[in-house]
């Protein structure tokens, strides 16, 4: 399989779930998301906290007093483009959502962990890695260690 493709797979039976959550991305600026402090709120769970492209970890209180009484900016109107969604069902009602986000001369790697709830979706963890743009996406290979003591024995 394509490296791309490996990347981008979402089973068959989530695209209607691809396509909500599509919607909603890139959070804090999608109407979908939420055009005010009250809709995030509604939209974040209480232990909601992410990593930012710097690494820089947030809290749900800190974007909140971030985004208190400054206008909705939306990717749209700002001129980012999103491509290569994809969605995997972490559990009964827990999705991850993962796509690249360009945002003028910045390109990140997003990864978004939603849940369904009864009151609709709600974010539970996010992070933004920046990437270069001359770097390529490459699979790892059956062969390749992702992690010590993962896979397959290494010879000596």
């Amino acid at each position: 399989m394509e490296s791309g493709l490996i990347f981008t797979n979402t089973d068959q039976k989530l695209l209607a779930v691809l396509q909500e959550l599509r919607r909603r991305e890139p959070i804090f600026h999608s109407a979908e998301f939420g055009t005010s402090t009250a809709d995030y709120e509604r939209n974040m769970a209480p232990d909601y906290w992410e990593v930012g492209a710097s690494g820089k970890r947030y809290s749900r209180e800190f974007i909140l007093r971030e985004f208190e009484g400054k206008p909705a900016a939306y990717a749209e109107i700002l001129g980012w483009k999103s491509w290569g969604y994809a969605v995997r069902q972490l559990g009964p009602d827990t999705y991850l959502l993962t796509y690249t986000l360009r945002q003028g001369e910045r390109l990140t790697r997003r990864a978004t962990i939603w849940r369904r709830a009864v009151h609709g979706w709600s974010i539970l963890y996010h992070q933004g890695t920046i990437v270069s743009v001359d770097e390529d996406d490459d699979a790892p290979s059956t062969k390749e260690r992702l992690l010590p003591g993962v896979g397959e024995q290494q010879s000596s």
